[in-house]
């Protein structure tokens, strides 16, 4: 059993996994970053401290509190902080820009503003409310008795907003405490494991490193400023043996790994954000020789949803695992009636990590939509607007978005399905697919050396000619979202 199964099953918000795990392992590394590191009896009291300093601000329970700061010591004080007074954070990107940054504010209305010293001057132009910097070190510890309970809102967690605005997703305590204990349980984090976490904190996955971390007793990394070519030393130096990578993260350590061959203490990597399969993973396998990689499944509004085996995706290729403990999943067809294992359908979940909705009066409508009555009828349940299959043996396999499946010169398709072709044309370091145009064209993008020509007589000999893009454009680097996830609505405006 691991550390998270074992856990005392009354710990219900969010503080009081860092509160447990401060009492039982009070000198263990808990928290790194390049100003230092701190055990888990120093996070606890940083973390008193910091609630102490927010009551001084007048931020109460229900209030919110958007956190600008990027991963590190005073981001997992504040968080925890933050819980234990029913405080609602809300993490964002440290550089958000000014437009980002206008929609968050006019719609969380937070409380208070806590960002980098750099960056308080420019925030504070944007809004009336408080903008500091985290300023809690001589603030005497809280001890009285926390506010928060395990219904109230711990996270207001916005989405991407690839597709759309972005969305306020409300994570209650009790929820978020659950969907970090299945994951947990199934990535089996260890008390001697080391997290290095370069997935920003404002990205669920990257936020939830610190949940798993405290569960287990490990210790978290924050690497300083972005990924660059020092990142495999860095995780080196670090003494990492858990690495969470998006798929562009990987290739990126597969690129230096191929130059730098020195084994590294890794053990374990996991995935999720974006598919990271067949010629992805094997690159990112070589660069961890003996380490064992995990696939994952799952999206802001109910955290996770599958989490595969380790390894799993080498017996069969593709899958994103099976569900959670106590999670229910639905392959719907388009009369909203199951479908039979094999066939394609929407994705929809239910259980204890669906989350209680988006924010605000403008969000009520896709709330409609997307917060749905499970089809077993019990309960609620999220349609993920996501399509896949499920094997015989309850496997997940997904095929991609509602938007991402067209059908093209009589024959149905998915853009992961053309990316996964091109992938596998040598030279391909990267590709992304877009569904057709209202001109029909279907379009690809790809970096490295493969020519434009090359790529799709590839892709032609892999799926036919229905699967061939009419456009191959080569690009130097792929623009990303602030979560790291390719950001695929500035190579549409490109096309444009």
């Amino acid at each position: 059993m691991t550390a998270a199964a074992s856990a005392d099953r009354s710990t219900d918000c969010v503080h009081e996994l860092l509160a447990r795990t401060a009492r039982t392992r009070p000198g263990h590394p808990a928290v790194r970053d390049r100003d230092g590191a701190w055990s888990y009896a120093e996070l606890a009291e940083q973390a008193r401290r910091a609630a102490g300093w927010l009551d001084g601000l007048g931020a109460g329970r229900g209030t919110r509190l958007l956190c600008a700061l990027p991963g590190g010591r005073d981001f997992a004080a504040l968080l925890f902080g933050a819980a234990s007074r029913g405080v609602i954070l809300v993490p964002v990107a440290e550089d958000a820009s000014a437009y980002q940054l206008r929609h968050l504010l006019d719609d969380a209305r937070p409380a208070v503003v806590v960002t980098t010293a750099r960056r308080v001057q420019a925030l504070a132009a944007l809004t009336t409310v408080p903008v500091t910097g985290p300023r809690w070190a001589g603030t005497p510890p809280a001890e009285d008795l926390p506010a928060a309970r395990p219904d109230d809102p711990a996270l207001l967690l916005y989405t991407s907003g690839t597709t759309a605005r972005p969305k306020g997703i409300v994570c209650p305590h009790r929820t978020v405490v659950w969907a970090a204990r299945a994951i947990a349980e199934r990535v089996g984090y260890g008390p001697t494991d080391i997290v290095y976490c370069r997935v920003p904190v404002s990205f669920d996955y990257g936020l939830y490193q610190i949940f798993l971390a405290v569960l287990a007793g490990a210790e978290v990394v924050y690497p300083p400023d972005t990924a660059s070519a020092r990142e495999l030393i860095a995780i080196r130096e670090s003494n990492a043996t858990v690495v969470p990578v998006v798929p562009t993260l990987a290739l990126l350590l597969a690129r230096l790994a191929a130059r730098d061959r020195r084994p590294t203490a890794v053990r374990l990597l996991t995935n999720t954000g974006a598919a990271l399969v067949g010629p992805d993973a094997a690159r990112v396998r070589a660069a961890f020789p003996g380490a064992a990689l995990i696939c994952m499944y799952g999206m802001s509004e109910c955290k996770r949803i599958t989490v595969a085996a380790p390894d799993e995706d080498l017996i069969h290729p593709g899958t994103v695992g099976r569900p959670l403990r106590g999670t229910r999943l639905f392959l719907l067809g388009p009369d909203g009636v199951p479908v039979p294992p094999g066939a394609t359908g929407e994705i929809v979940v239910a259980g204890p990590h669906v989350m209680d909705g988006y924010w605000g009066e403008d969000a009520a409508a896709q709330q409609r939509d997307r917060f749905v009555t499970a089809p077993d009828g019990a309960g609620r349940a999220l349609r993920t607007g996501d399509f896949g299959r499920l094997d015989a043996e309850g496997r997940l396999y997904f095929h991609g978005r509602r938007d991402d499946l067209f059908k093209r010169r009589g024959r149905r398709m998915s853009c992961q399905e053309v990316e996964s072709a091109a992938l596998d044309v040598p030279g391909v370091e990267q590709a992304v697919c877009c569904p057709p145009g209202p001109d029909g064209r279907l379009p690809l993008w790809i970096t490295g050396t493969a020519p434009p020509d090359a790529v799709l007589r590839g892709i032609t000999a892999r799926l036919g000619p229905a699967g061939c893009p009419d456009t191959c454009v080569p690009v130097r680097r792929m623009p990303l979202t602030p979560n790291g996830k390719i950001d695929r609505a500035a190579l549409e405006r490109g096309r444009q």
